[in-house]
């Protein structure tokens, strides 16, 4: 029941927004660079090691994840080329923020934990990249639990209760087994769409 309200709360705020925005006449695209903006603002206090501050700053930037797509379907923008410019710009975002971690842990000369941040990096990529590869085989390859929005969640949450480690642990373990969980099903459906020879 508080979560049906939390969330029924959140929207009504969402839909405001969307609103307001819709009105300002901002093309979605810019919000969608405004985002990135923020994104690399975080970074830079990932950098200096102020975590909670680049968490909240993170927090700010969803806003402007969640909105863009909302405000071109408003505002009837909705282009290809704004969906392809918006999946380019989160990798953008993705790679800002995971830059910002690796400058803090090699300042602080965490050999150990820049490679893992690397991994985390990699693994990140990989995940959007087999869907999107994927899909150009078969028709959808949404599967594996670890997209954008929950690798974002972990890092709030590991910026704001200082908890990064485990938090990059986590991420580096539960994207490369999407990547895997991705390659698997797309093989079995190959498979089963390829022509059988007689």
């Amino acid at each position: 029941m508080l979560t049906q309200g939390i969330g029924r709360g959140a929207q009504f705020v969402l839909d405001r927004v969307v609103r307001f925005l819709s009105l300002t006449k901002i093309h979605p695209n810019v919000l969608t660079a405004v985002g990135l903006v923020i994104n690399i603002g975080a970074a830079v206090l990932f950098g200096e090691g102020y975590f909670v501050a680049a968490g909240l700053v993170v927090l700010s930037a969803g806003l402007f994840d969640m909105v863009d797509g909302r405000v071109a379907r408003v505002t009837n923008q909705v282009t290809p080329f704004g969906a392809f410019f918006d999946s380019v710009v989160d990798r953008y975002s993705d790679m800002a923020l995971y830059m910002g971690l690796l400058v803090y842990y090699a300042r602080l000369e965490r050999f150990f934990y820049v490679v893992l941040v690397a991994v985390v990096m990699a693994g990140s990529v990989m995940v959007s990249y087999t869907r999107a590869r994927a899909e150009s085989l078969i028709p959808s390859c949404k599967v594996g639990f670890l997209e954008r929005p929950e690798r974002i969640v972990l890092i709030i949450i590991g910026a704001l209760f200082n908890r990064m480690a485990p938090v990059l642990w986590l991420i580096a373990i539960l994207s490369n087994i999407t990547v895997v969980h991705r390659m698997i099903y797309t093989w079995q459906h190959a498979q089963e769409t390829a022509p059988s020879s007689s």
